[in-house]
Order: structure tokens, then C-alpha cells, then sequence
């Protein structure tokens, strides 16, 4: 068996792969989200040449001789091409298996997992953030919840003065102290701030606290990590592999994020979840929107023994990734099943790529 064609349905923020095989056998996956033409353009220059014409079931293989072949153009943008391939290989595999993902890393089948509503706002205010919060806990069941302190990238400064000292206390009373409250920082602080907020978070029992320095700063985040008896977490924007064994062999964090699309598929995060694994760490991937990004995430984590007692599932509405597969996941009673069709266990619409742009790359 042979990758004789790579097809891929470019829209809006997304871009689906399609592999197909010698002998008529399918697959898909998904480029890591936002700028997903650039990414896609990246896919047929620097990842399809040198995956057509191979074996689609040597996926370990695959995933580090692209990287080594494209290594005068490193980065995130190969990496989140790399990521459409791999994610279609492995529904391929699925689908050739009759079994989801999930059961051919190993789970059972019918799996359920808790997520934690995961807010992406900084311009609501604290009130309104804990009622809505306090209304998805309700209706939903939610029983963990991710908020915004600092601003992105902030230099210390707080969205707007006195946001996060109101919005903490606010939300924890209205959720109630039985749900798991976690904050991401997004590379806001300096080690000395970070530690001062990390002390105010441990008052109100937040359970993670995201990325609190400069990603690229390991330094000031381990500082961070060993000052604080809270849960510090991070690793979302690192693709690099030797990056994170830095991260884990440095005790860096306490939890380790990383997202399946940006650092190049579930090959390569199998590999970080595995690290962590031997360090001791849990595992809650960054899957930051509804995209297919959270459904590989389910697969992993429903299989992998240190996965983290929730995984991050989006409450903001993103229409791009309306009608992009079926069936839709729900949380019901406060869980998620695993899908366990085929391969990821969803199916791309064919009204979603009807409406893309294709692209292919062939074996001639």
C-alpha cells in the first residue's frame, strides 16, 4: 500500500487532508487551525513530496523524516501541515481496522471524558463571565471552567486595572467551590508577578495555572512552577521535540499541554504524553475550538494513562467550524463521548467541502 494522492478543502480558518491510497483506502485529518491557506500551501510544497509514493502505516517514520527533510525551513508552519497528514494516516488506519483511534491506542470502546468549559474572553466583564459560567454549570453540567486573567502577552498589566482581582472571586462564588476553577495567563507576567497572582489564584483553589510567563522563557516559567504549590501548566505553542524535552526533563511545568495540530499530529504527541508519562506529569492538550482539533484530542486522552481529570473544550461560538463534521459532540451530564466510529469516528461533511478549496498533490 501505497499515499498516491493528498487532497486538501481549504475554508475560512480550516483546511481538511484527504489521503487516498493505491488501492482505494481513505482517510481524514485536519491542518492545524487559523491561517490554514498558508498552512495548506505549506502541506503541498514541503510535506506531500515527500509522502507520496510511501507506506501510509509508517506514520512514526513519516513524521520524522519530513522534519528532517524540510529542516532549512523549520517551524510551527510545517508542523501544522505535517498535522493533516498525520491525522488522516491515522483515521486511514482506523478505518482499515474497523476501530476508532481511541481502541487502536488502546481504550475501550465507549468512553467518556470531562471537559472543562473553556472561556476565550477578555473583554466580558467579571459579572458576566461568572453568570454565564454559573448558567453552563446548570444546564450542562459542567464541572470544571477555564477563564482569561492578564492580557496576551502583557508585561504584567491586567486587561484593564483590577479585572482579574474582581473576576477570580467572582466566578469562584458563582460556581460554587465544587467546580474545578483553572486561569490561563497567555505569557502575561514576569516570574515576580506571576508568583504574586499565582499566591492571590491559590486562595480561591484554582487547580492550573496556564502558561503564566512568556512561553519562550523556560527560565521564568520553572521559577514559577517551583515557587507555587499550585499546578502550573504550559507547552501549548511548543512543536519542537527537543523543546520539550527541556520542558519535561526541566520540570518546567506541572502539566503538560500540547496541542495535537500545532506540533505536527498524534505521532508526535503520543511521543510528548510518553515523556510526561516516565516524568511523572499529567497530559491536557491544548484544543482550544471545536474544530477537529478537540476530537483527536478525545482519542489521546481516552488512552493515555496520565491524562488529566478534564480536557479543554471551547464555550465561545465559532461558526467556522459549523457543519464541519458529524456527529456533533455534546457535553451531557458534564461528559463528552469518545467518538467510536472508524477511524476518528466523525465524518467530514460533503456540504463543507463542496464549499472549500481544493488542492491536490499526486504521485504521477
Amino acid at each position: 500500500m501505497k499515499i498516491q494522492r493528498l487532497e486538501t478543502y481549504t475554508r475560512e480558518n480550516l483546511s481538511i487532508v484527504k489521503v487516498c491510497t493505491d488501492d482505494g483506502a481513505e482517510g481524514f485529518g485536519q491542518i492545524s487551525p487559523l491561517n490554514a491557506d498558508i498552512s495548506a500551501m505549506v502541506f503541498h510544497r514541503q510535506v506531500a513530496p515527500h509522502a507520496l509514493g510511501k507506506d501510509p502505516m509508517q506514520r512514526d517514520r513519516l513524521a520524522d523524516s519530513i522534519i528532517e527533510a524540510t529542516y532549512k525551513f523549520p517551524g510551527s508552519y510545517v508542523c501544522r501541515a505535517l498535522c493533516g497528514l498525520d491525522t488522516a494516516l491515522w483515521d486511514l488506519y482506523g478505518r482499515l481496522e474497523g476501530k476508532s483511534v481511541a481502541e487502536l491506542l488502546g481504550a475501550e470502546p465507549g468512553v467518556k471524558l470531562t471537559p472543562y468549559g473553556s472561556s476565550m474572553s477578555r473583554t466580558i466583564t467579571p459579572e458576566d463571565e461568572a453568570a454565564r459560567l454559573s448558567d453552563l454549570r446548570d444546564r450542562f453540567g459542567f464541572r470544571a471552567f477555564k477563564i482569561r486573567i492578564g492580557s496576551v502577552n502583557g508585561h504584567d498589566r491586567d486587561q484593564w486595572p483590577g479585572r482579574t482581582e474582581a473576576l477570580v472571586p467572582t466566578v469562584r462564588q458563582a460556581i460554587g467551590d465544587d467546580v474545578a476553577l483553572k486561569v490561563d495567563g497567555n505569557s502575561c507576567y514576569t516570574p515576580m508577578k506571576a508568583i504574586e497572582v499565582g499566591r492571590f489564584l491559590e486562595a480561591y483553589n484554582v487547580t492550573h495555572f496556564e502558561e503564566p510567563c512568556p512561553y519562550w522563557k523556560l527560565e521564568w516559567t520553572a521559577e514559577v512552577t517551583r515557587a507555587l504549590d499550585l499546578p502550573v501548566a504550559g507547552g501549548e505553542q511548543d512543536y519542537d521535540l527537543e523543546q520539550w524535552r527541556r520542558i519535561v526533563d526541566g520540570r518546567v511545568v506541572d502539566i503538560a499541554q500540547p496541542d495535537i495540530c500545532y506540533i505536527g499530529g498524534l505521532t508526535r504527541c503520543l511521543r510528548v504524553a510518553r515523556w510526561a508519562a516516565e516524568a511523572g506529569m499529567p497530559v491536557v492538550p491544548h484544543s482550544a475550538n471545536l474544530s477537529m482539533v478537540t476530537i483527536f484530542t478525545l482519542h489521546m486522552l481516552a488512552a493515555i494513562q496520565n491524562a488529566g481529570p478534564h480536557f479543554e473544550f471551547s464555550i465561545e461560538r465559532t461558526p467556522w467550524t459549523d457543519g464541519l463534521y458529524t456527529p456533533a459532540l455534546e457535553v451531557r451530564d458534564g461528559q463528552v463521548a469518545v467518538p467510536d466510529g472508524p477511524g476518528w469516528g466523525v465524518e467530514i461533511t460533503p456540504e463543507w467541502l463542496a464549499a472549500a478549496d481544493r488542492q491536490v498533490s499526486e504521485l504521477s
